[in-house]
């Protein structure tokens, strides 16, 4: 029965996205009252405030266990751009005995090892499958019992939260005592109205947002964060390949280097962390830079990032919300810790949020503090969400599975480890993959990376 299901949306609580999630609430409850089913419970993850984290799940456990137990079957986990065919669906469901531990959905794998993951599985990776969150997954009530009842005995450990859907899987497989994620096929990731989806109980809508007229390129200040001993290799990969996309940039370093030109902030460069340097460029942001410019964005030396594709994106929010956006990891979450927007992949900041930020008494605590973090802990003191895109990368494109890059349009990858950097923009990132470089037409094939 529809009302043994209980749908559970992975919201954010940003206006844009905490719509986008209310319209899929709106859509499922539709399908239920059409089919003359009694209405079964949605669930916003944003909403339910009680539970510190909630966003990586497991703490949401001893909840559902406590709560529906009794009365359901499922569990049924998605994103808000997850579209579902609630009668499909039900039928797949229902080819499964909800007495029994179940944890289902679409199968992603790595194919090498990868730092994201730990190196898990170094033997053999693709061994080991987790869920494409985007298809949606699901958890049988007797497993979901098992897990609540494990998670209060060995409460979760203060850790980190880098890639969510890996680690539930790991937390759900307890070194092979528990459930492998079996794959469903009609978990699927295609666009909806793709002739691949008639077979689909989940479809997947959303490869890049756009919400009317991309920001302009002039609504858009570029900040890079660079030293001197990667000047010489580093800042030519960025100038021939996303510089171009972007009208107002500038290069903060240890050293002036007017060949770049680099501006020496007056932060010595440091091994670890760059908390100094990163607050000395959100300062300069308010103090210098036209208070029309409502957007900044800070980037790694050796981050490649799409400025047009992120004006795209930032067409969805706004500025007058304090945003602070990019990809999403957690420290300690179990345990009253806070979730940050890891550096490398990029930091999204709103005007209005870096005048909140700097109008507090919320600093480094070392000039040499992980920048990130600290941003974190700090928008997290003020009681300012962060906001989570998947399209943000920390890692390269070969870190990630196949999968979940095939229904992306990235916006940023990290690192120059073992890759031809320029070659990974103009293939992933590049407005039009045959841009002209050096005169000549490229176009790279994403499987040759």
């Amino acid at each position: 029965e529809l009302k043994e299901i209980v749908f559970v949306i992975q919201s954010q609580s940003n206006s844009f996205h905490s719509k986008r999630a209310e319209d899929l609430k709106r859509d499922i409850l539709k399908q239920a009252a059409d089919l003359g089913k009694e209405l079964p419970m949605v669930l916003l993850i944003h909403q339910m405030d009680g539970h510190k984290g909630a966003w990586t799940i497991l703490p949401l456990m001893r909840h559902f266990s406590v709560t529906y137990g009794r009365n359901s079957s499922w569990i049924f986990f998605c994103e808000e751009d997850t579209r579902i065919q609630v009668v499909k669906l039900l039928e797949t469901l229902g080819r499964f005995d909800a007495s029994k531990e179940w944890f289902l959905g679409k199968a992603l794998y790595d194919e090498e090892s990868t730092i994201i993951h730990h190196y898990a599985f170094a033997e053999n990776p693709t061994v080991f499958k987790f869920p494409d969150f985007a298809a949606g997954w699901a958890l049988s009530i007797p497993l979901v019992n098992k897990l609540a009842k494990k998670l209060k005995s060995e409460p979760l450990k203060s850790d980190f939260t880098i890639d969510l859907k890996h680690e539930i899987a790991l937390y759900i497989w307890q070194k092979g005592e528990g459930p492998h994620l079996t794959p469903v096929p009609e978990f699927c990731t295609d666009d909806v109205n793709s002739d691949k989806a008639d077979h689909c109980a989940t479809t997947f809508s959303n490869f890049l947002p756009l919400c009317g007229e991309p920001v302009k390129k002039e609504d858009v200040f570029v900040a890079v964060k660079t030293c001197q001993k990667f000047h010489a290799d580093r800042i030519p990969v960025v100038k021939q390949t996303w510089e171009r996309e972007a009208a107002l940039f500038e290069y903060y370093s240890d050293y002036a280097d007017i060949a770049i030109p680099t501006i020496d902030l007056g932060i010595p460069n440091t091994d670890r962390g760059h908390c100094g340097k990163t607050f000395a460029i959100l300062e300069r942001f308010l103090n210098n830079s036209s208070p029309r410019t409502p957007w900044l964005v800070i980037v790694d030396d050796d981050t490649l990032i799409s400025i047009f594709r992120l004006r795209k994106l930032l067409s969805c929010y706004d500025p007058n919300e304090p945003v602070f956006l990019g990809e999403r990891y957690g420290y300690g979450l179990g345990t009253g810790g806070y979730s940050y927007i890891t550096g490398g992949g990029g930091m999204v900041f709103s005007r209005t949020a870096v005048q909140k930020l700097l109008a507090s008494k919320c600093r480094c605590y070392s000039m040499d503090a992980p920048d990130d973090m600290v941003l974190g802990m700090c928008f997290s003191g003020l009681g300012i969400p962060i906001t989570h895109s998947p399209l943000f990368h920390q890692a390269r494109p070969m870190d990630y599975p196949k999968g979940y890059l095939s229904h992306q349009i990235p916006v940023s990858f990290h690192k120059h480890w073992n890759i031809d950097p320029v070659k990974v923009y103009f293939t992933w990132l590049a407005p039009n993959t045959e841009e002209s470089l050096g005169g000549k037409k490229v176009g790279y094939n994403r499987e040759d990376l």
